[in-house]
């Protein structure tokens, strides 16, 4: 397994998220009070954009239809049908850089 740098800490502050591509693959990495997470951009319902839609108690909320995401391991919380999940991926920090370990 490898890591890949996506990001500095300063350019993702708190409560904030912030959007890459790894490997044609959009990622989101969300800061929680200091505490980095990175999941797969893209809501398993209808596709889209989860940097759209808001972060609140450790959940992202997909702005199109509302599934929520538990953006520290990537579950579903809560939808009326069953959706897959989002992966998420494990965080590193070094410095001030952010990595995603593959």
């Amino acid at each position: 397994m490898g890591k890949i740098l996506v990001g500095n800490m300063k350019e993702v502050p708190p409560g904030h998220k912030y959007k890459t591509k790894i490997d044609g693959k959009d990622v989101l990495i969300i800061n929680d009070h200091g505490n980095f997470y990175a999941i797969d951009d893209t809501c398993t319902h209808s596709g889209a954009s989860l940097a759209e839609g808001k972060l609140e108690d450790n959940v992202i909320t997909c702005d199109w239809h509302g599934a929520k995401f538990n953006y520290k391991n990537g579950k579903l919380e809560k939808f009326p049908s069953k959706i897959d999940n989002i992966r998420s991926y494990k965080i590193s920090l070094e410095s001030e850089d952010i990595f995603i370990e593959l």
